[in-house]
């Protein structure tokens, strides 16, 4: 049975982005794909705009969680994020940002705890407005390129070998957000940080999709 309206999400998980049709496919735009895959799997889908960011309520490893992608452009996305977080009561704690990560090899994901942000203004912004570092990445490799500015490079799509396997960190991404939710982060961390992954999957329980999310422009609407 779906967990009620009335229940406050446990978590605030973030997808960092850009914002708009041109940017959908890119190399930065993985975090926002990656909450769409919890999003599709709990059978929810995204409102808003509320509070400068799309939103879904949704079930995530047993946990009822808020998933969210600011509709700032990246170097600006703390605002949205830190208004939802103050919105939902939660600490930063309970936060978890998913984001794309230059230094890690393509495919590779990594749930990393409190640190710096590695100069991904995403993540910068957010440690600001949040007012401190102190909370979960999931950072999803994109590769850092050979003789191109890494500005430019973030902002294109994937290439045709490199697409699979982005697609297939993506979708494991998903399931290391589930398994922080279900198990905890140390537990995710040796599940999924090691590389070459296991070839053995990870078996999450089913997801039970919530009630369909009310609209409106404040996001203490949404809760």
């Amino acid at each position: 049975m779906g967990k009620e309206t009335t229940e406050r999400p446990a978590w605030l998980i973030v997808g960092l982005g850009n914002p708009g049709a041109a940017y959908a496919g890119t190399r930065h735009n993985v975090g926002f794909r990656v909450v769409a895959v919890l999003a599709g799997a709990a059978g929810v889908a995204f409102a808003g705009p509320a509070g400068g960011a799309l939103w879904a309520r949704a079930p995530v490893g047993g946990e009822l969680a808020m998933l969210l992608q600011p509709q700032a452009f990246m170097n600006a996305s703390g605002p949205p994020v830190a208004a939802w977080l103050e919105a939902l009561g939660l600490p930063a704690e309970r936060l978890l940002v998913v984001a794309d990560d230059l230094d890690l090899e393509v495919g590779r994901v990594k749930v990393a705890g409190a640190g710096g942000d590695g100069g991904h203004r995403g993540l910068r912004s957010i440690a600001e407005a949040v007012g401190t570092a102190g909370f979960l990445r999931m950072r999803v490799g994109i590769g850092r390129p050979a003789g191109e500015d890494a500005a430019a490079y973030v902002l294109k799509p994937p290439g045709p070998g490199e697409a699979e396997a982005l697609g297939a960190a993506e979708t494991r991404a998903a399931e290391a957000v589930r398994a922080v939710m279900a198990d905890g982060p140390a537990a995710a961390m040796n599940r999924f940080n090691p590389w070459p992954p296991s070839p053995a999957p990870w078996n999450p329980r089913p997801e039970t999709p919530d009630s369909e999310p009310p609209g409106g422009g404040d996001p203490r609407a949404a809760i």
